[in-house]
């Protein structure tokens, strides 16, 4: 794990050393206005878990490309996998990005997301970086990677600030899944049964 975060950690400073340094208020905008309705879809007390799960993937769905995210994270296997091994891995990863985002957001449901500045890597790639505020103090540091553009932007990775490290979390998962590709002949079957047995992992720990 620490090589793993050592490696996201070295990536996003090489990321952040690249970005021309002006902001874009379109971006911004839309990360506002997205953000804050993914965290207050974890707070409405009148529906279930499961529905608020729902809600949560729903939008999510929308605010992020996460089909160019799960190409992303598994780099040359994408081209090598056949198109079926394709679909049903891009299924298992939907389902663990979302646990994974719904995971580490879930303390911050019906915060404030409040955006600081953003940096433009180019004219359709940006950073947008905000604070999720709580009002026990424990604040939150999270960019979001969007790309497009206006009317057609997503988000293609987060970064969150965890236990005082900034973790791009595509970036990570990269290092992980390739390393077991790389281990396993590149087999989609070893590749997806460890996805599903980390999204069991997530769901289990998630709260009510």
């Amino acid at each position: 794990m620490k090589h793993l975060i050592r490696s996201a950690l070295a990536a996003s400073v090489l990321l952040a050393s690249a970005m021309p340094a002006f902001a874009d208020a379109r971006t911004e905008a839309y990360v506002q206005k997205n953000a804050s309705e993914v965290l207050k879809s974890l707070n409405n007390p009148e529906l279930s878990a499961a529905q608020r799960t729902a809600a949560f993937s729903a939008y999510m769905d929308k605010f992020t490309n996460l089909d160019a995210v799960s190409n992303f994270v598994i780099g040359k296997y994408s081209r090598r996998f056949t198109e079926a091994e394709l679909t049903r891995y891009r299924k298992a990863f939907r389902a663990y990005a979302l646990a994974v985002y719904e995971y580490q957001l879930d303390a911050y449901r019906g915060e404030t997301v409040v955006v600081k500045n953003s940096v433009d890597r180019s004219e359709t790639d940006s950073i947008v970086n905000t604070v999720i505020k709580r009002q026990d103090g424990k604040d939150m540091d999270v960019r979001w990677r969007v790309q497009g553009k206006e009317g057609s932007y997503q988000v293609v990775d987060v970064a969150l600030n965890l236990d005082g490290n900034l973790i791009w979390l595509a970036i990570e998962q990269r290092a992980q899944f390739i390393a077991l590709l790389d281990n396993n002949n590149g087999s989609a079957d070893k590749l997806i049964k460890k996805i599903d047995s980390m999204t069991a992992d997530l769901k289990a720990k998630k709260r009510s």
